[in-house]
């Protein structure tokens, strides 16, 4: 890092309490990473939104009661956070849950319509 310090740039990203222990885990490093820059966790509406992005991007749609039970979901995860919380992986995670449960619930329906295989319900959360 240091040879190379006009050319290279090195980025070391993590939950605030843990990048302090790596920053004191050697003497060195605190000096080499002198610029932190700390981004909040993402709201409930954010989360949603990047909710929706992955929806869409996917193909699906949600009904009205999927729309509503996603809110709740994600107000529910910002609202009990705990040491795990992981802002838009555990957006990402949720999804391809909600995917997986998705596709389980239409593989029982015969000869299911276009709009049937695309639409995400509340039961599928």
């Amino acid at each position: 890092m240091e040879d190379y310090r006009k050319d290279l740039v090195v980025i070391a990203a993590g939950y605030p309490d843990k990048m302090e222990e790596f920053l004191d885990s050697n003497p060195g490093l605190r000096s080499r990473f002198n610029k932190v820059i700390h981004f909040e966790d993402y709201n409930s509406e954010e989360m949603y939104q990047i909710f929706e992005k992955m929806v869409a991007a996917g193909g699906f749609t949600l009904d009205e009661a999927a729309k509503e039970k996603a809110g709740a979901v994600l107000e529910s995860l910002v609202t009990n956070k705990d040491t795990a919380f992981a802002n838009g992986r555990d957006v990402r995670n949720l999804y391809e849950k909600i995917i997986s449960n998705q596709a389980n619930r239409v593989s029982s329906l015969k000869d299911p319509s276009d709009d049937e295989l695309c639409m995400i319900v509340a039961a599928d959360f």
